[in-house]
């Protein structure tokens, strides 16, 4: 063996022995328990007694099960308004941030934070506060327009909508990464435009809105995994029920009823699976159709 093929086997060595807690803890922590939900999702499982083969029982439920398929219902409901709403508001923020305002930072520091704690607990009690009959909401309707809201959060044809709006202000992540994408584009290009005639809202969309493309389809692959897996407004706002009559029930949420609360395991396993086979084919056709609308800049 040669010099160089010796010390670069104690490279790799090294690097090996740096990598191997991420790599442990991938095979005990992630992959291993991926492998046993896959195969729980085939049996019949309670928790309280061994597993029992069942074939492909649970997956065929789905299809009969109504609260199944109304919680698939009401999380692509979701996704379709969430998704847009929180994205288009991210960018709206980030252009009016990219103008060069003072104490860029301190704005940049508040806006962000809602998505540090969007995910917590008390976030989504003071939302279920804010949307409820005695709420702020409520309050400023009835003292500036005399109008008697109904409670946001108890009334099915709005319940879903709060939750939306709680997911359009968590635009932070969104926004910091659209505002660097923004002042990665050339100051040229806006200059060329103008001189071509092109006035701001034209410059927007021949010019900001193509160079953007890439932190767009970013921005809207990430959002979208992390719509089809909320969990805690749904959870916290309905009290665990997804009430009412079901409007809020989140995919996440029945999936945790069944494991936690009905105690089938196994259905929940596959109710798992499902949906991660829904998120890699929503994936899947976002990259399929991203050849048509998202442009790099090393393209010809």
């Amino acid at each position: 063996m040669s010099k160089t093929q010796n010390i670069s086997k104690k490279q790799n060595g090294v690097a090996f022995l740096f990598l191997s807690p991420w790599i442990v803890g991938f095979l005990v922590f992630t992959l291993g328990p991926m492998l046993g939900s896959l195969y729980l999702s085939f049996t019949d499982y309670d928790l309280f007694s061994a597993p029992t083969w069942a074939g492909l029982e649970n997956y065929a439920k789905l299809g009969s099960d109504p609260r199944y398929l109304t919680s698939l219902k009401v999380t692509l409901n979701y996704v379709l308004f969430s998704v847009p709403l929180k994205l288009g508001f991210a960018l709206f923020i980030a252009l009016i941030l990219n103008r060069g305002l003072r104490g860029l930072g301190f704005y940049r520091s508040v806006f962000y934070l809602p998505s540090l704690l969007g995910g917590s607990v008390a976030v989504a009690l003071m939302w279920r506060q804010i949307f409820s009959y005695d709420g702020i909401i409520n309050q400023f309707l009835w003292s500036w327009f005399g109008y008697d809201a109904p409670s946001w959060i108890t009334n099915p044809d709005y319940a879903l909508s709060t939750l939306v709006l709680l997911a359009a202000w968590q635009f932070g992540a969104p926004m910091v990464i659209f505002l660097a994408g923004l002042k990665q584009i050339p100051q040229d290009m806006y200059d060329a435009a103008a001189i071509d005639g092109a006035r701001p809202v034209q410059q927007f969309f021949y010019v900001t809105v193509p160079l953007l493309t890439p932190i767009i389809f970013f921005n809207f692959v990430m959002q979208t995994i992390g719509a089809f897996q909320a969990f805690t407004p749904s959870y916290i706002i309905s009290d665990g029920t997804g009430g009412p009559a079901d409007s809020t029930l989140f995919y996440t949420l029945y999936l945790y009823e069944q494991a936690f609360t009905n105690f089938e395991m196994g259905y929940a396993s596959a109710i798992a699976w499902v949906l991660v086979a829904i998120i890699g084919l929503a994936t899947m056709v976002s990259f399929l159709s991203a050849k048509y609308w998202v442009h790099y800049g090393d393209e010809g």
